[in-house]
């Protein structure tokens, strides 16, 4: 009688466990991967460091442009500050006086009759702007009126002109 070769049963890669020569052992093992909390506190906290430390980086060179208020913290030095406005061939003195975070007056000194007659308004549209700059509001943010849009923006120069000369030097 003759012997059949015995069928050999192939089992899938993973089901192999034989380990004889030439075989390979492909079993699925579990792998536990152990945390300490200890470790994910410690990771937490320097991460969070170091994004705090960007973002403070990231603050102190995007600034390096500083308000003149917050170098010196008054935004003017306080006095009495004039400058002359000239309409035609008459001049008028601007007088502002300020103490170091407001604007406490801003008047023309030398009107008379004639000037008011020949520019009546001057004085209303200094009184309109001169409110304004009591309230708070910042010389660029002054609203000018459209019946004396002329007359406002001459004497919102002179107001600036003469504000230039109040506001504290930056030292470098």
């Amino acid at each position: 009688m003759r012997h059949l070769p015995r069928r050999q049963v192939r089992r899938p890669v993973a089901m192999r466990t034989s380990t004889k020569k030439g075989m390979v052992h492909n079993m699925s093992k579990t792998k536990i991967v152990v945390l300490h909390l200890k470790e994910i506190i410690y990771t937490a906290i320097f991460a969070g460091l170091g994004i705090l430390l960007i973002i403070l980086l990231i603050v102190m060179f995007l600034n390096k442009k500083e308000d003149t208020t917050t170098m010196t913290g008054k935004q003017y030095t306080p006095g009495v500050y004039t400058s002359t406005l000239v309409l035609n061939d008459t001049s008028l003195n601007l007088e502002i006086v300020l103490d170091e975070n407001h604007i406490n007056s801003v008047q023309i000194v030398n009107i008379d009759e004639v000037t008011t007659t020949m520019f009546p308004l001057v004085e209303p549209s200094l009184e309109d702007i001169a409110e304004q700059l009591y309230d708070g509001i910042d010389i660029d943010s002054v609203t000018i009126s459209k019946d004396s849009k002329y007359t406002q923006t001459l004497l919102l120069e002179a107001i600036k002109t003469t504000l230039a000369k109040a506001t504290p030097e930056i030292e470098e």
